[in-house]
């Protein structure tokens, strides 16, 4: 018998010495076959990371948009002891890389980390994308850096009001580069078109780099591009800053005043997220986000953002999802009243 009182429980074998917890057959062969039930992935998120990951940039190698998500996977490895690899996927207007990590399994190993094209620009842009940019799981946006109109030293204008009216009596006569059509710099350009009503000759290159190399050169007169890769240009003198895209000054320029100084409301500002694969559970996304966004708000992490002229955002994913649709709408104003149209 056992103590007084207390009526044995069911499940429970008395006798001498310890009482002991025997389990059933039965319920061993129901709880393994539960198991074996549970998809891989979804079984996967129990030891959620236990191999590496992979974070694809849409964007080529030296770029800041691949220089913020390396700081960032160099932190996240260390964290939780396992190797984050980058990966590089450039090309069709970032769309390569964004339909790579929109096919990949829902499972947190594969991540997209890329400037806003794929996300709030190119669906209102091309009638037909691979991938549907809504369907991203939002896990955070690292950083935002404001772009920079800048002109070559030749462009006779020293500030904007003098680069509206030299473009407005010479109509068509200066050109601006871009990255391509819908492109960040391009579409910079259109808005500022919009506002003012100057004509000036758009020149799309096949990326950053070779548009930015012919308006160091003169080839071309104009471009916007953002702070992190314009500044250097700009305090050494090769090209001549003429206005910051945000809605004050950056540290960085300070003589170089806001374009909303002269135009109110004029905003262009490059920022860079940190996307899953559509589908992605819930808990994964939940812990990405939680170490992504302690990472970037590590001092030694900001003073590395702050080198590459970016300001840490580090929103939750919510915030990230509300960000990114308030930029789409933004946007499609500018392709629609430009008739912006994909070569």
């Amino acid at each position: 018998m056992g103590p007084p009182g207390l009526a044995p429980r069911r499940g429970w074998t008395q006798r001498k010495g310890p009482i002991v917890n025997l389990v059933s057959p039965t319920r061993i062969f129901l709880a393994v076959a539960c198991l074996a039930g549970v998809p891989d992935f979804a079984r996967a998120q129990f030891d959620y990371p236990s191999r590496p990951i992979k974070i694809i940039v849409p964007a080529p190698a030296g770029t800041t948009a691949d220089l913020l998500p390396r700081i960032i996977g160099d932190k996240l490895s260390a964290m939780w002891h396992q190797p984050v690899i980058v990966e590089n996927r450039p090309g069709a207007a970032m769309n390569i890389g964004a339909e790579a990590v929109a096919k990949a399994a829902p499972d947190g190993y594969t991540l997209l980390a890329t400037p806003q094209s794929p996300l709030s620009i190119n669906q209102s842009l091309y009638s037909h994308l691979n991938y549907d940019p809504d369907a991203f799981v939002p896990i955070t946006i690292m950083a935002q850096s404001p772009n920079v109109l800048m002109v070559h030293p030749n462009v006779p204008a020293t500030n904007l009001h003098e680069l509206i009216a030299y473009a407005k009596s010479n109509p068509g006569k200066l050109t601006y580069a871009s990255s391509g059509v819908g492109s960040s710099p391009h579409l910079s350009m259109a808005l500022l078109g919009n506002l003012t009503g100057v004509d000036v000759l758009h020149v799309p290159y096949r990326g950053l780099a070779p548009a930015f190399t012919d308006l160091l050169g003169g080839h071309v007169d104009m471009m916007f591009y953002n702070l992190g890769n314009a500044a250097e240009a700009v305090k050494t003198g090769r090209l001549r800053g003429l206005g910051i895209a945000s809605q004050d000054r950056a540290a960085a320029l300070p003589d170089v005043p806001a374009i909303a100084e002269t135009l109110p409301g004029f905003l262009s500002v490059s920022w860079f997220a940190v996307m899953a694969p559509p589908k992605t559970p819930s808990d994964i996304a939940a812990k990405l986000s939680s170490a992504v966004v302690e990472i970037i708000r590590q001092p030694d992490v900001a003073k590395k953002f702050s080198d590459q002229f970016s300001t840490p955002v580090a929103g939750t994913p919510a915030e990230t999802a509300a960000f990114i649709q308030e930029d789409k709408e933004r946007w499609k104003k500018v392709i629609v009243a430009a008739g912006i149209k994909p070569e």
